[in-house]
């Protein structure tokens, strides 16, 4: 298994960088991109400044996202996913890269009774338990952030003592798309939801921190992580580990190549709220040569 640090990869990477930046022989050419809901923002608008080439992005949860690209259904030249996990589970692939982190938070809306319930509340999962507060979250079945949220509130449990906190917080009627569940401040529907730390950077929307014990963002606690499981509708087992986002490239062009490259270099993603550590990009598996050299 090829495993390079963010250092080796990027040196070997700049000079084609360099090369390819404003090349106009093919620096419009649309590239195709399907990527997390949770990098929508980042890919279309960061990314995009990052490259000459014209990219074409559609944001998904990952979970389905990956499905669509294994059933044929879409045929993306590059796919960024938030959990890597799901390249080998559903999608098959031989490599990808780990390009980011993050961490789980509970973000909540100022300007509503509600949400200043959860702004000042001791502990943080208190008014969530009640009628007061109605809480946003995405659907396990669709994308990592739902089944995160999961992962969060088991974790919490045993961190906290508090048996059955899952069962006595959640409902079936909270979920919304990725894409859409901030935006659900906006229109009043929720006071607070799970969201990863970007989301409410983007959107400017406080937040309540969870230890790093329960939060999926601090590698140091990736045992205790370990002890949640999630298993989606098709039988694929999910253990939950420390929250990274990877990316692979589907195709040769070049245009794709220099797209995936300004994808490497993960500068798009810190103005954003993700975390890129030194460590990254991480290769994985069978990398092919015009990635590494």
């Amino acid at each position: 298994m090829a495993r390079q640090t963010r250092r080796a990869v990027l040196a070997a990477l700049g000079s084609g960088i360099a090369a390819t930046a404003g090349c106009g022989a093919f620096g419009r050419e649309r590239v195709d991109v399907l990527v997390a809901g949770s990098l929508q923002n980042a890919a279309s608008e960061t990314l995009q400044s990052r490259t000459d080439v014209k990219l074409a992005v559609e944001a998904r949860g990952s979970v389905q996202a990956a499905r669509l690209v294994a059933e044929g259904k879409r045929d993306p030249a590059i796919v960024a996913l938030a959990d890597p996990t799901l390249f080998d589970r559903i999608m098959n692939t031989a490599w990808h890269a780990v390009v980011a982190s993050n961490k789980m938070v509970l973000a909540y809306n100022p300007q509503t009774a509600g949400g200043e319930r959860v702004a000042d509340a001791a502990p943080w999962y208190g008014p969530l338990r009640g009628n007061g507060v109605s809480l946003g979250r995405t659907d396990p079945t669709l994308d990592p952030l739902g089944y995160r949220t999961l992962f969060v509130l088991d974790l919490a449990a045993d961190y906290y003592d508090e048996p059955g906190l899952a069962d006595a917080v959640l409902s079936p009627d909270q979920t919304y798309p990725e894409t859409q569940l901030l935006a659900q401040f906006e229109t009043g529907a929720v006071d607070a939801a799970f969201v990863y730390r970007s989301m409410a950077i983007e959107r400017d929307y406080p937040f309540r921190e969870f230890p790093p014990e329960i939060h999926l963002g601090n590698p140091a606690h990736a045992e205790r992580y370990r002890t949640t499981s999630y298993e989606l509708s098709d039988g694929t087992a999910i253990t939950g580990g420390p929250i990274e986002y990877g990316a692979v490239r589907r195709d040769e062009q070049e245009s794709t190549r220099t797209a995936f490259e300004a994808v490497l270099s993960g500068d798009w993603l810190a103005p954003h709220g993700f975390t890129v550590r030194e460590a990254y990009p991480r290769l994985v598996g069978d990398v092919p040569s015009t990635v590494t050299r």
